[in-house]
C-alpha cells in the first residue's frame, strides 16, 4: 500500500518525500503503517494547496509552529482513506540552557535529513516517473541491512540535542532486534545522566516500547549496559551483577528478572512491566544464613510492592497502572499469580 500512498500525495504535493520510520520498515520490507512527508513548501503553502487540491480532505494543522499539516488521502484502488502528515524541511536551533529548540523552516532536504536522530531515520523517498528514488545522505541503508542504530553525524551532538534519543536507541534495539554500534552506544553511555533533563511523559513512551519488543532482553541489557537504568530506575540497577546466593536460582539477579520478562507474552505490557520489578525488593532484603552459603529473602514481594508503588509515580503511571502493577508484584509468589509460571521458568538452566 505504501507505494499508492506516496504516488497519491506527490499529486497533490510537489515536491514531497516520504521520510522517518516508513522509510526503514519498506526497506526492511515490515508492514508501514504510519506515513509521514516532508517538502520545501511552508505550512502555509502546504495547507494551501490541500485545501485546493484535496477539498474535504484536508484534516487540519497538528503542530503547525513545527511545519507538520495533516490530511487524508484516498486511495481509488483500495477505495479508502490514509491519514497522512506532511512537515516541511526543518531543523533545530539549540542555545545553551534551553532544552527547548527552535524550529527553523529551510529549503534543503539533506540538511533536514542530517539533522535526525539515527541514519536508518534520515532516508527519504521521492516518486518520480513511475519509480522510487532512495535520498540517503548519511548511508542508513547500509546500517539498516547491517542491522545497526547510528547517531547521525555526531552522535554525542544528537544526544545532547534531546537526551531522549539515547533511551529511543536501545527501544529500537528492542522492536527491531539491531545493535547499537560501537561508539554510538559509548556516546550514550558518556551521556547518560542527561536522561533526568528529559520528562517521565517521555520516558514512557519509549519504555513502554521497549518492553514489548520481540528482542526485549537486548533492549533492557542496553539500558544496564549503559547504566542509563541508573538514572531511570536505579532500583533496579542494584540487580545487575547481584549474586542471589540461592539453590533455587541459576543465575544473578538481573539475568533473572530479564529472563522473566522476556517469557511473558510481549502483548501483555502490564505484565512485562510487573515482571521487570517482581524482584526489585529482593537485595534490600537480603539475609545472609548463618552458614554463610546461602542468602534469604523474606518479605521481599511486600517490600517490592512498596517499591513498585513509588516506581509508579515516579514514572507518572496512572492510578489504574501503578495499583495493578504494584499487586502483582505484592502477590507474585502466591500460586495463582499470573506471574508465578514464568517466574518459576526464568530461575533454572532449561527452564
Amino acid at each position: 500500500m505504501l507505494e499508492e500512498v506516496v504516488e497519491e500525495v506527490t499529486k497533490i504535493i510537489s515536491p514531497v518525500y516520504l521520510v522517518g520510520g516508513a522509510v526503514r520498515d519498506f526497506i526492511m520490507e515490515k508492514e508501514v503503517d504510519d506515513y509521514d512527508f516532508t517538502t520545501s513548501l511552508t505550512p502555509e503553502e502546504i495547507e494551501e494547496t490541500l485545501k485546493e487540491k484535496n477539498p474535504g480532505r484536508w484534516v487540519g494543522v497538528t503542530g503547525k509552529k513545527f511545519g507538520t499539516i495533516a490530511t487524508k488521502i484516498y486511495l481509488p484502488i483500495r477505495d479508502c482513506f490514509v491519514k497522512v502528515e506532511i512537515t516541511t524541511f526543518r531543523e533545530e536551533e539549540y542555545t545553551e540552557g534551553n532544552r527547548k529548540p527552535k524550529v527553523v523552516f529551510i529549503k534543503n532536504l539533506e540538511q533536514d535529513l542530517i539533522r535526525r536522530d539515527f541514519t536508518m531515520n534520515a532516508i527519504a523517498i521521492r516518486f518520480k516517473k513511475g519509480h522510487f528514488h532512495f535520498i540517503d545522505p548519511a548511508n542508513g541503508i547500509d546500517d539498516i541491512e547491517n542491522g545497526l542504530i547510528r547517531g547521525v553525524g555526531s552522535a554525542k551532538q544528537r544526544f545532547k540535542e534531546d537526551p531522549l534519543r539515547m533511551l529511543r536507541a536501545a527501544r529500537f534495539a528492542s522492536t527491531l532486534g539491531f545493535d547499537i554500534e560501537p561508539i554510538t552506544m559509548k556516546r550514550i553511555a558518556s551521556a547518560a545522566p542527561s536522561i533526568l533533563k528529559t520528562s517521565k511523559e517521555r520516558w514512557m513512551i519509549e519504555l513502554d516500547k521497549l518492553l514489548v519488543g520481540d528482542d526485549v532482553i537486548k533492549g533492557l541489557n542496553i539500558l544496564a549496559d549503559t547504566r542509563l537504568l541508573n538514572y531511570i530506575i536505579p532500583e533496579l540497577a542494584i540487580q545487575v551483577g547481584y549474586d542471589q546466593l540461592t539453590p533455587y536460582h541459576d543465575f544473578e539477579l538481573w539475568e533473572h528478572t530479564y529472563r522473566t520478562v522476556a517469557a511473558v507474552p510481549k502483548e501483555d505490557l502490564i505484565l512485562r512491566w510487573a515482571a521487570l520489578l517482581h524482584d526489585v525488593g529482593k537485595p534490600f532484603v537480603a539475609k545472609m544464613k548463618p552458614s554463610g552459603e546461602q542468602k534469604i529473602y523474606v518479605g521481599h514481594e511486600l517490600v517490592g510492592k512498596e517499591m513498585a508503588e513509588k516506581i509508579g509515580r515516579y514514572l507518572k503511571w496512572s492510578k489504574d497502572r501503578i495499583d495493578t502493577v504494584s499487586t502483582i508484584v505484592g502477590g507474585h509468589l502466591d500460586s495463582k499469580s499470573p506471574l508465578k509460571g514464568y517466574d518459576s521458568g526464568a530461575q533454572k538452566r532449561g527452564g
